[in-house]
């Protein structure tokens, strides 16, 4: 009897919504926080009444921290991003599509002002130092990092490279044909590490992409299906995927 009732109950938790399950909004209405508020948007019902309480509410608290922010704070965008999309929707969700686009243009524009300056906006200085180390965990002790010398080498890149290869990301970017053979995919760090992107597909078909700490990088690759892999600050990182169209893939993220 007593097994009955537990999957009876169990049956009941999982029949539950996932807001219902997941975040209590019970309070809701009391809240003073912007990322509690911009989350019930996100998750309520469309036709939930305190929507048109809480949203107007959280967009007003958007504009009073953007109008009292420090200059130097790295918040104000993503508020202000947040805000823009309040204006014209009902919330900030955005579809995977709407992401990539986003993701899409924002790769365009930082490509067309390099190629513009003719140079990389984002410029890496090799380390002199050969006492780099990583964390090996299963050893509990720190070790010289092995691909500190092969993460330079491929940042290492002459102008012409940097520019054949801004030119070929761009080209990819702008090619909206789903029948095409390559497609992009960026790397985003957010690691304190350096780290090399390792993909690999079925026989000598192989890619390599240093990406530094805290940034970014992408690379055009063949469609197909591939093993990425990476050492992230001494945590090995592995995952199928399968690449069809451009793709983000964020590493170190907590």
């Amino acid at each position: 009897m007593k097994k009955v009732l537990l999957l009876l109950s169990s049956l009941f938790f999982l029949s539950l919504p996932a807001q219902k399950r997941g975040k209590d909004y019970s309070n809701i209405l009391k809240s003073n926080s912007i990322y509690e508020i911009n989350a019930f948007l996100r998750d309520a019902h469309p036709d939930d009444p305190r929507r048109s309480v809480l949203k107007p509410r959280v967009m007003e608290m958007m504009k009073e921290y953007i109008k009292n922010a420090h200059p130097a704070d790295q918040k104000v965008k993503d508020m202000q991003e947040m805000l823009a999309l309040l204006k014209r929707r009902p919330s900030t969700k955005i579809t995977f599509d709407e992401m990539n686009a986003i993701i899409k243009q924002k790769q365009i524009a930082k490509y067309k002002a390099e190629l513009a300056a003719k140079q990389p906006t984002t410029v890496f200085t090799p380390s002199t130092s050969q006492n780099t180390f990583v964390i090996n965990a299963s050893a509990n002790a720190a070790v010289p990092n092995a691909e500190a010398e092969e993460f330079n080498m491929l940042m290492a890149v002459s102008p012409v490279e940097h520019k054949n290869k801004t030119v070929k990301i761009l080209n990819s970017l702008f090619d909206n044909d789903p029948n095409a053979k390559e497609c992009i995919v960026m790397i985003q760090n957010k690691s304190d590490c350096n780290i090399i992107v390792r993909m690999e597909s079925v026989g000598n078909t192989k890619y390599r992409l240093a990406v530094p700490a805290q940034g970014e990088n992408s690379i055009v690759i063949e469609k197909g299906q591939y093993l990425f892999s990476s050492l992230v600050c001494g945590a090995q990182y592995a995952s199928q995927k399968t690449i069809q169209r451009p793709i983000m893939v964020a590493l170190g993220s907590q």
